[in-house]
């Protein structure tokens, strides 16, 4: 750690050196004056130890020429001077600590650079923290599949990491993927250095969505014991994650188009505006632009939002990604599970191929991990893969039929469902009779079989 004395006493200079160089991590390099500090100040310094009494400028001063020119550096005010009122205005000002020279001088010393150290080894493990999470999230190897409708995506995805600035809208089936790619988006931007913060809409109430959107000033109300950033504010210059904003009521709609017109935010109490620097990636399973039609979300807002929209292809509309992705949960399943490798057989793989996933990614990894339990060798085979059969919809069309035999096993599918002639007769837009009649020629046929 790289630590600069600047103070006019040659014999408390050569004291505060002495305790430094006793800590063994620490360089040093002692200055008389300010300005020759500032002469040769550079970004290798960690900690200026700074006396106020310089005879060429104030030591307030220099603490903020050496506060612009890096705000990193910690400043560690030592001063004659046990001003109590002075003390708390320069750690208003950026300072880290103020050391009177007594006694005391080398224990509280010695204890605020160990703090310093401290902060900047934790500093160090988020800074590392954050390139291990980035190098998680290269797009291409974590969106796997070789469709053309993943190719288009790839390639929008790709614009929204080299355009930070524009807000993204990402609409998809559920389980789809959505959060990932925003994710991705994310960590592959210049914003990845900063956080990504994510908001549920449907898991609050008004209440809380926005004192968690705004921030609470302290006293703003009773409850409201301490101040609190909101998610806008705290996001810095990262990115803000909201999910599902179709569900925002218009009161709510109202406030957060203020926030995008103005790019400010007002905590719950505060007459304050801070800035907002954040990018806003909205994630829905519901057409921001259908809710903008049906009147249920401002168009305003809408446009404020959409930014650069991305839509996620349902699985079903991916053909081999199936495949691709099949076996890469396969192996992943059994490397985080101890077991050997396994493969998929060629039965399983055209039954994989058959199914039309109403899950999406997430139903796909749960059969392919079920399917792996199941199997009880090196090779998951046709029979390992289950699919859930208390929903036959999905498998509605793995037959070639007539268009009658279609009819009639939607209506036995709804009557199984509701159990309700009336129900289904309403639902399906057919008459009773119809049902009826089904339900009667069905009757026959078993009891002739």
């Amino acid at each position: 750690m790289r630590v600069d004395i600047i103070e006019d006493d040659a014999v408390f200079s050569r004291m505060i050196e002495h305790i430094l160089k006793q800590t063994g991590h620490c360089e040093t390099g002692v200055y008389h004056e300010g300005k020759s500090f500032l002469m040769q100040l550079s970004p290798q310094t960690d900690v200026v130890t700074l006396d106020l009494g310089l005879p060429d400028i104030s030591g307030a001063e220099l603490m903020k020429k050496i506060k612009n020119f890096n705000p990193e550096i910690e400043v560690i005010i030592i001063s004659g001077q046990d001003n109590i009122s002075l003390a708390v205005q320069l750690l208003k000002e950026g300072a880290y600590d103020y050391i009177t020279k007594d006694e005391n001088i080398k224990e509280r010393l010695l204890h605020t650079l160990k703090k310093i150290r401290s902060n900047q080894e934790l500093r160090q493990q988020v800074v590392q923290l954050k390139n291990e999470v980035s190098d998680k999230y290269p797009f291409h190897d974590t969106l796997l599949g070789n469709s053309s409708a993943l190719k288009s995506t790839f390639s929008l995805i790709e614009k929204a990491t080299k355009v930070p600035n524009i807000n993204v809208s990402i609409l998809g089936e559920t389980g789809t993927g959505k959060e990932l790619v925003a994710k991705t988006i994310h960590y592959n931007s210049t914003r990845k250095n900063h956080p990504l913060l994510k908001v549920n809409i449907t898991a609050m109430s008004k209440e809380q969505l926005k004192s968690t959107l705004f921030g609470i000033e302290k006293g703003a109300f009773p409850e409201a014991l301490m101040t609190t950033k909101g998610k806008f504010e705290e996001a810095g210059e990262g990115t803000l994650l909201l999910d599902e904003v179709t569900d925002f009521d218009a009161d709510m709609q109202i406030a957060l188009l203020n926030v995008f017109q103005e790019r400010k935010v007002r905590r719950i109490g505060s007459n304050e505006e801070r800035a907002v620097k954040c990018r806003v990636i909205t994630i829905t399973s519901y057409d921001l632009l259908q809710a903008v039609k049906e009147k249920k979300f401002r168009e305003d807002l809408y446009y404020q939002l959409v930014g650069l929209p991305i839509t996620m292809p349902p699985l079903r509309e991916r053909g081999k990604d199936v495949i691709i992705l099949g076996d890469y949960f396969l192996q992943l399943f059994c490397q985080k599970n101890n077991l050997p490798p396994m493969n998929l057989s060629s039965g399983a793989k055209k039954k994989l191929l058959s199914h039309d996933y109403p899950g999406n990614i997430r139903e796909l990894k749960a059969i392919i991990e079920l399917g792996a339990v199941l199997a009880n060798s090196s090779v998951l085979e046709e029979r390992h893969i289950v699919f859930n059969h208390s929903d036959p919809t999905p498998e509605l069309f793995h037959e070639e039929l007539t268009m009658k035999e279609y009819n009639d096993r939607i209506i036995f599918y709804f009557m199984r469902k509701y159990n309700n002639v009336m129900e289904v007769a309403r639902r399906l837009d057919i008459g009773k009779s119809t049902i009826y009649n089904l339900l009667k020629k069905r009757k026959e046929e078993d009891e002739t079989s």
